[in-house]
C-alpha cells in the first residue's frame, strides 16, 4: 500500500482488495469505549479493539476482541503455542501497523501479521477502528474474519467491571 495515502484510504483500498463491504462513519473523537459506542448509537460489545501483540521474536498479530470482553492472555497464547506475548508501546505498534493506537485495524496495516479473532464477535455487524480518529468503520464480522484468514477461536473473558 503507498505511504502516501491516509489511514482510512488505506482500509477501504485493502477492503476492496479483498472484496469486503465496509461502511465508514464519521464521528466525534470519543475518549472511551463507552463513549464510542453512545456516539455511534451500538453497544460496546459491537466494537471490535483490535491489539496489537508482541511476540518474543519480535514479530506481532492482531488480536479482535469486542469491547465488552478482554483479552485472555493464557487463551492466546496456548493457541499461538508461545510462552510470552506483550502488549507493544504505543510507538512500537504504530511502526508495526501504521496506525495510532485508537484507531488501529488489520485492514490497510503496513505490517501484514496474523490475525486472531475471538468467535464471541461472530454472527453480527461489528465497528472497529478505520485508521484515523474520528472515524469507524463498519462491517459484517464473518465477512471480515474470512477476508483475513483470522484465525477464530476463544481468546476473550468476561471485562472486569
Amino acid at each position: 500500500m503507498a505511504a502516501e495515502l491516509s489511514g482510512r484510504e488505506r482500509v477501504a483500498a485493502d477492503a476492496a482488495a479483498r472484496g469486503l463491504d465496509v461502511e465508514f462513519v464519521e464521528r466525534m473523537r470519543a475518549r472511551s469505549l463507552d463513549e464510542a459506542a453512545s456516539l455511534l448509537g451500538i453497544t460496546p460489545a459491537d466494537i471490535v479493539k483490535t491489539l496489537v501483540v508482541k511476540r518474543s521474536d519480535g514479530t506481532f498479530l492482531f488480536a479482535l476482541v469486542p469491547g465488552d470482553r478482554q483479552l485472555s492472555w493464557p487463551k492466546l497464547r496456548a493457541l499461538v503455542g508461545v510462552n510470552k506475548l506483550q502488549l507493544p508501546s504505543p510507538e512500537a505498534a504504530l511502526a508495526a501497523t501504521g496506525y495510532e493506537r485508537g484507531t488501529i485495524t488489520p485492514l490497510g496495516s503496513t505490517g501484514d501479521w496474523p490475525v486472531y479473532a475471538d468467535a464471541s464477535m461472530l454472527g453480527r455487524r461489528v465497528s472497529l477502528g478505520a485508521g484515523e480518529h474520528g472515524c469507524s468503520l463498519f462491517v459484517h464480522a464473518d465477512e471480515l474474519l474470512a477476508a483475513l484468514s483470522a484465525v477464530v477461536a476463544d481468546i476473550s473473558e468476561p471485562a472486569n467491571p
